[in-house]
C-alpha cells in the first residue's frame, strides 16, 4: 500500500478520548491499514492502550483521561506540529491550542453542535458536554476543513456555522462487513446496539415494550449497555421484572460478538433521536437485517428501514413494532351525528 501523502507532508493523528464504541472500531481499522511508508505521530487515549494495532515505528503519546494529562498532550502536539503537517483530529474536537499545522476535524459527535438535549443527562455529563461544546466553538478558527460521514451531518454542521469559511467534506468512512461467525446462542426478536446516552432513547423504547405487553405482546429484546450506564441498566431490569418484559441487557460486547448478535436477531430496532452516522444501521444493512428505526434524516442517509416511527412517542414505536411483526391494529370508526347525539343522550340518562 502506498502513502497518499507527499514525502514532505506528515500526518499527525490526534485521538484522545477515542476508546469505546464506533469511534474505537474505526480507529482500530485505520491503524491496521496505516501505510507502511507513512510515519506515524499519534496522541491516543490511554484507556485504548492494548486495543490498537500500532505500526512498529509509531511514535505515540498516550493521553490519560485527566485535565492535566490532556493539557500536556496538547502542549506536546503544539511542539511537534509544524508548517506543512496535517493534524487529523479524529476525536472531533479542534486543537485546544494553536499550532502550525493544517487541522482537519473528523466530526462523529452530534452533541458538539448543541443538537442533543442534555436535560436527561447527569449533572457531570451535562457539565462535560457543555465544556466540550464550548471547546468545539472556540477552536473553530483553527480548523482548515471538516470531514463528516453523512449529508445530514454536513447540513447540521453548516447550520451550526452559517458563514463557515472552510470546506465541509462528506466521506462515509465505515468498515466492510463480512459474514458473521456462526453463533448458536439465544435468538432475539429485536436487538438495540447502543450505549445509554440519553439521546439513544432507551426509556421510550422500554415504554413501548410496556405498551405491547399490556396488549399481550412480548417480543424479546437484547440491549448492550456499558457499565457506565448502570443506573439505566438497573431501571431496565426493574421494568422488565415488574411488567414481564422479555428484555435483557447483555452488557458491552466486542465488535465480533456484536456482528454475531445480529445473526441471531429478527431485526434491529434503533430509536435514537440523532446520530452523526449510526454504525449499527450500516452493519445491519450490510448483513441484510431488517431495521425498525426513527423517522429521521440520518437514518435514511444510511438505510431504507422496514418500518419507522416517531422516537419521541412510545405509542409510535409500539405501533411500528407491531407492524413489523405483521399484526394489524384496530383504527377508529367514525360515527354519524345521530349516533353521537344518541350516545350523549344515553350517557346523560344513565347518569340521572
Amino acid at each position: 500500500m502506498h502513502s497518499a501523502f507527499p514525502v514532505s507532508s506528515r500526518l499527525l493523528l490526534d485521538a484522545p478520548n477515542v476508546h469505546t464504541g464506533g469511534g474505537l472500531v474505526l480507529l482500530q481499522a485505520m491503524l491496521a491499514d496505516w501505510p507502511a511508508d507513512l510515519p506515524m505521530w499519534a496522541w491516543l487515549d490511554a484507556r485504548a492502550q492494548g486495543q490498537l494495532p500500532l505500526p512498529a515505528a509509531a511514535q505515540v503519546h498516550w493521553v490519560r483521561a485527566t485535565p492535566i494529562a490532556r493539557l500536556a498532550g496538547e502542549l506536546s502536539l503544539v511542539r511537534e506540529a509544524r508548517a506543512g503537517d496535517r493534524v487529523l483530529c479524529f476525536h472531533g474536537l479542534p486543537p485546544l491550542l494553536p499550532n502550525s499545522a493544517e487541522n482537519i476535524v473528523f466530526l462523529q459527535n452530534l452533541h458538539y453542535l448543541g443538537n442533543i438535549d442534555l436535560r436527561e443527562s447527569t449533572r457531570w455529563v451535562r457539565w462535560r458536554q457543555r465544556f466540550e461544546r464550548a471547546l468545539f466553538r472556540l477552536g473553530r478558527s483553527r480548523v482548515a476543513s471538516y470531514w463528516v460521514q453523512t449529508p445530514t451531518m454536513a447540513r447540521e454542521l453548516r447550520a451550526w456555522w452559517p458563514q463557515m469559511p472552510v470546506p465541509v467534506r462528506t466521506l462515509p468512512y465505515a468498515l466492510p462487513i463480512g459474514a458473521p461467525s456462526q453463533d448458536h446462542g439465544e435468538r432475539w426478536d429485536f436487538v438495540y446496539v447502543a450505549d445509554g446516552e440519553p439521546h439513544k432513547n432507551h426509556r421510550s423504547l422500554v415504554e413501548a415494550w410496556k405498551l405491547l405487553a399490556a396488549e399481550g405482546l412480548r417480543p424479546s429484546l437484547a440491549l448492550t449497555l456499558p457499565a457506565r450506564n448502570s443506573v439505566l441498566s438497573l431501571w431496565v431490569r426493574a421494568q422488565a421484572q415488574q411488567y414481564g418484559l422479555r428484555i435483557e441487557d447483555l452488557g458491552p460486547l466486542p465488535h465480533a460478538e456484536v456482528l454475531a448478535l445480529y445473526g441471531r436477531a429478527g431485526a434491529l430496532v434503533f430509536p435514537s433521536r440523532g446520530e452523526s452516522f449510526g454504525l449499527p444501521l450500516f452493519e445491519a444493512r450490510e448483513l441484510g437485517l431488517p431495521i425498525v428505526a426513527s423517522e429521521r434524516d440520518y437514518v435514511r442517509d444510511i438505510c431504507q428501514p422496514a418500518q419507522t416511527f416517531d422516537p419521541e412517542s412510545p405509542v409510535s414505536i409500539a405501533r411500528a413494532i407491531r407492524r413489523h411483526l405483521g399484526l394489524r391494529e384496530a383504527t377508529v370508526a367514525p360515527v354519524s351525528a345521530l349516533e353521537f347525539l344518541r350516545a350523549i343522550a344515553g350517557e346523560g340518562q344513565s347518569a340521572s
